[in-house]
């Protein structure tokens, strides 16, 4: 009897699955997106997709989530970015197993997806998934190259100062580089420096793209947003290249790249078109 009794909670242990805390929204998001969203039992304020995330319990934010919070959950598993480095430490001699993903670049966030589908058992969700992103990306090429892209994060409405822009080692810089187009911003300044309007004008930039996902939250509109470039002496202003991708997975790197991708490709799609229409002229400012 007694060894029935063991066997049983033996396998009541093994298909009982993890307690997972997730301390970023593209981690809760990738383990939603592998088919093990029940598992979590603690994410972060910002992980509210998909809305089953937004009743899971909050451990605090990406930079400052809680440790007593978390040990609160009683999690057998916290899976966390770079940053968290040294709570992952703490958690260890706790005796509680960590993971810590990279999704800085292209091929980290790859790369994470499927050691996160090794941990939980998926790992051909988790190639699927890198699938899809590789099918996507495929589809940038041979559609305009050779263009200056600058991708803007933010709700500028003044270019006087501030303006937050994608620089090099991040996955931004990757996919304009898949796409056969080079960043604007050719420097060594790693993820999203701050430029002004000098630093701009001197880009050059032939598209720009605005990542804006709470515009309309904010009460601002698409000209708001738009019109400041339009004025500046760029080619980006002069053709009227300005683009607004106004979804919250812009930002956030995970299985929902695919979605930034194909609207990446629809924006290289209509300045083709506009461009083969109105062709560049030399203007002097």
């Amino acid at each position: 009897m007694r060894k029935l009794f063991l066997l049983l909670v033996l396998a009541i242990s093994l298909f009982a699955g993890e307690r997972i805390v997730a301390l970023s929204p593209s981690i809760n998001e990738i383990i939603f997106a592998l088919g093990k969203g029940e598992e979590i039992v603690g994410n972060t304020s910002y992980c509210d997709y998909p809305e089953t995330s937004q009743k899971i319990a909050k451990v605090g934010g990406y930079f400052d989530p809680s440790l007593e919070k978390i040990l609160f959950l009683n999690p057998t598993l916290v899976i966390m970015q770079q940053n968290s480095y040294q709570l992952s430490q703490k958690l260890q001699q706790l005796g509680i197993k960590t993971q810590v993903v990279k999704i800085d670049t292209l091929s980290d966030i790859k790369s994470s997806i499927l050691d996160i589908g090794k941990t939980l058992n998926r790992q051909q969700d988790a190639e699927k998934i890198v699938n899809n992103i590789n099918q996507e990306l495929q589809k940038l090429k041979n559609i305009t190259a050779g263009k200056k892209i600058l991708i803007v994060i933010g709700h500028n409405t003044s270019l006087s100062s501030k303006i937050f822009v994608a620089g090099q080692n991040l996955y931004f810089d990757d996919i304009i580089n898949e796409s056969e187009n080079t960043n604007a911003l050719q420097s060594q300044r790693k993820g999203q420096p701050i430029l002004n309007m000098e630093n701009i004008i001197a880009c050059n930039p032939d598209i720009v793209i605005l990542l804006a996902h709470s515009m309309h939250e904010k009460g601002l509109s698409e000209n708001d947003l738009t019109a400041p470039w339009r004025e500046l002496p760029i080619n980006a202003g002069r053709t009227n290249s300005i683009y607004i991708i106004d979804k919250l997975y812009a930002g956030i790197p995970s299985d929902r790249l695919v979605y930034f991708l194909q609207d990446f490709q629809g924006i290289l799609h209509d300045y083709k078109k506009n461009n083969l229409l109105h062709p560049i002229k030399e203007k002097l400012y």
